[in-house]
């Protein structure tokens, strides 16, 4: 029998009716995992593979065949915009099958979260992780009932789990599952962007006893249409419209960044397409400046706003226009709609500035062109214009430099590979505190047993974990009994009796931002009366400033004030990314992407590096007993050889905050290079570095955590000690 009548009947009519020639490769080959084994099962294959499908259609056909006796199929998404975007697709063979499907989020029907409550029988249950942590601490009663049957757990976007502190809460609250229904469903992981499949196999059959397959298909990628571009700009005067007296200067700071918006505006222009930008802050001012833009051309609005401060009914707002409007629509975006919301036909994605990396490029670059079959994606950046009074490396962008070397990695079909944690302390509290919540009192032995038997604990040690709940103790988020057995502590209720803990990420205090009865969004510091600012793409004025209920009444403004912002956050660099940073620097390989601008702006970055000649010296004179040097390494590299270095020269002072750049201040020539040389012929070991004794926190819950334990993680976590021999065998002799 071939896949295809393998397939329930109303399937296979589907299939004829939607006019598919054939199945893809993926969907089977996922058909045959599906179908032939006990595996779990992860798909990852390129954007628009046909991933969904591939998952679903053998899985609802079992479902079908053999109706289970509780909820038969768990999807989990990262965000709920997901969920209420992902089966829309499949909504009919859905119906057809008699499936039916429940979303449980903060927005879904309560009603209909009841009904599933009431009646479990089949279905499929779609959540996001944070909605299954309260399920399994505030409704352990119905777990059992829930899951008893459960049949298969679809992870979709799975790598951005993969990781992270949402990833190791995902993977225990599905083992905390299993223990308590006796059911091992299969697990079912999507994405279009993993760097490392082996890593992100283990983590998917982790606590499940089942091996992973990954079918090794020929989906090839949609081909590439990719763009660099670049602007000077000069600085942007401070103060309000007001306040800003229209100068010479003035006029020729707003022509220098009108060049800018206008080419951004140009791009979309015609063109749906999304605007993405590393910070909220570069968003609302792409935004509101591209507005602008349209009015003064009397050409019309189309431009949207979505991060994760906007309010979510003008995200989905923006959403449904996106994918329906026959206008071309242009959003501004943060991370937020990276991944695979369905937005229709995207013609074109622009990035303001560098991403993050390879795998975030990847991400966005993959949003276009479904139609096509061309993804399109280009980037703009400015800066301003250089100076002979800066120091000669201030006048180097950086980040151009790293753009090209992320789109040149992803030319060679190279990703980021996950960085999985050994000693993930933070996340350890946080599982303690929900079972206890869950479970009340129980034994230190037996909560150590469970805890620890977590597959993302197992490098932790009894005796780590013995010094974790004394310190739990100590701080009163735990009590002991008069029996022995350990409890919730007054600290703990505190901490776990709000709807924040089930979220690991951070969850910052918010203002509610309010047009009368509209919410806009969300704003992290309070503004006063008359403060004007610019959110959701718009500009408003502050009317009322209501402290107690945490909520800025404003009204609709002209203008462009400045934006209110904070800075757009730490980028991971892995050593890869730095080394081809380097060698783009060091050739003279031309790049039929950039635009003649971008090519002299990396002409002239290249003119400078070789005329300070710091690709052939060990090190170069910044200032009086003050060196420079270029390690080429990664974020965990470059903060070994840091720690190493302050071990060894003790009296100096060794600045890691010049990125790419290390300086080394208080320090004699003949010391810096007799250092640089112990390092290249001494085998370094962590006792061998000078590590801070106060560390950052690090995960929402690491201000919980005993010094003696962070440092562990931060060593894990940010220091890769084989990283400085890499770096002393590339020194120049």
């Amino acid at each position: 029998m071939s896949v295809f009548e393998k397939l329930a009947p109303f399937i296979q009519n589907y299939i004829y009716y939607q006019g598919w020639e054939s199945l893809k490769e993926i969907q089977v080959a996922a058909c045959d995992v599906i179908f032939n084994s006990d595996s779990n099962l992860l798909i990852a294959t390129p954007t628009a593979s046909g991933k969904t499908e591939a998952a679903f259609l053998p899985i609802i056909t079992e479902l079908y065949n053999k109706p289970p006796d509780s909820v038969g199929l768990l999807y989990i998404a990262p965000l709920k915009a997901l969920i209420n975007d992902q089966f829309i697709r499949i909504e009919e063979l859905l119906q057809e099958a008699h499936i039916p499907v429940t979303k449980w989020h903060a927005d879904a029907s309560q009603s209909k979260k009841q009904k599933l409550l009431k009646d479990s029988i089949g279905g499929v249950l779609q959540i996001t992780p944070e909605s299954l942590e309260a399920m399994l601490m505030t409704r352990k009663q119905n777990i059992v009932t829930l899951f008893s049957d459960l049949r298969f757990i679809v992870i979709d976007e799975v790598h951005n789990f993969l990781g992270q502190d949402r990833g190791i809460q995902l993977s225990c609250i599905m083992e905390r599952i299993q223990t308590l229904t006796g059911n091992i469903p299969r697990r079912v992981g999507l994405s279009a962007t993993i760097g490392n499949l082996s890593v992100a196999e283990d983590w998917l059959c982790a606590g499940t006893n089942k091996k992973c397959i990954t079918p090794k298909v020929g989906a090839e990628r949609r081909r590439a249409r990719i763009m660099l571009d670049h602007f000077y700009t000069l600085p942007e005067a401070q103060g309000t419209n007001k306040e800003i007296e229209k100068t010479e200067k003035t006029k020729k700071i707003e022509e220098s960044w009108l060049a800018y918006y206008e080419s951004i505006y140009n791009l979309v222009k015609g063109k749906k397409s999304i605007v993405f930008a590393n910070s909220r802050k570069e968003v609302e001012r792409n935004i509101v400046n591209l507005k602008e833009l349209a009015e003064k051309k009397r050409e019309r609005d189309v431009f949207f706003v979505h991060h994760g401060s906007i309010s979510a009914s003008n995200r989905e707002y923006a959403e449904e226009q996106m994918k329906n409007a026959d206008l071309p629509i242009v959003t501004g975006a943060t991370v937020t709609l990276e991944l695979g919301i369905d937005l229709g036909d995207l013609d074109r994605i622009v990035q303001t500035g560098c991403p993050h990396s390879v795998s975030g490029l990847a991400q966005r670059l993959g949003r276009s062109g479904r139609r096509s079959g061309i993804s399109e994606m280009s980037f703009v950046f400015n800066e301003e214009i250089p100076t002979e009074n800066n120091d000669w490396y201030k006048n180097i962008n950086w980040q151009l430099v790293k753009c090209i070397a992320l789109i040149e990695l992803y030319r060679e079909n190279w990703l980021e590979p996950t960085n999985i944690e050994k000693y993930p302390f933070s996340m350890l509290f946080h599982q303690t505190m929900s079972f206890l919540f869950s479970n009340g009192e129980a034994s230190p032995g037996f909560l150590a047993q469970t805890i620890l038997n977590l597959s993302v604990f197992h490098h932790i040690s009894q005796e780590d974990y013995k010094e974790l709940l004394r310190f739990m103790l100590e701080n009163g988020h735990i009590e002991r009994t008069a029996t022995g057995g350990l409890l919730i502590g007054h600290r703990g209720e505190q901490l776990t009796n709000h709807y924040s803990f089930f979220a690991v990420f951070e969850t910052p205090i918010e203002y509610s931002v309010r047009d009368k009865s509209h919410k806009i969004g969300t704003l992290s510091d309070p503004m006063p009366p008359d403060t004007t600012f610019v959110l959701a793409g718009k500009t408003w004025t502050v009317t009322e400033l209501d402290m107690a209920h945490k909520v800025i009444y404003v009204k609709s403004a002209k203008g462009k004030p400045p934006t209110v912002w904070h800075g757009s956050g730490f980028d991971f660099e892995h050593t890869k990314v730095l080394q081809k940073m380097k060698s783009i620097i060091a050739s003279n390989t031309t790049y039929p992407y950039l635009t003649n601008s971008a090519k002299m702006r990396l002409e002239e970055i290249r003119t400078i590096i070789r005329q300070m000649g710091i690709l052939d010296t060990k090190f170069f004179s910044l200032a009086p007993n003050t060196y420079g040097f270029f390690p080429w390494l990664g974020t965990k590299g470059q903060n070994a050889l840091c720690f190493a270095l302050t071990a060894i020269l003790a009296e100096s002072s060794i600045e890691n905050d010049r990125w790419p750049m290390i300086i080394a201040k208080n320090v004699t020539h003949k010391k810096l290079l007799n250092a640089l040389e112990l390092l290249s012929t001494k085998t370094i070991t962590i006792n061998d570095l000078a590590i801070p004794e106060e560390l950052p926190i690090m995960g929402k819950f690491g201000e919980y955590i005993p010094q003696n334990l962070l440092r562990k993680q931060f060593i894990d976590k940010y220091i890769d000690i084989t990283e400085i021999q890499h770096f002393s065998k590339q020194l120049p002799i």
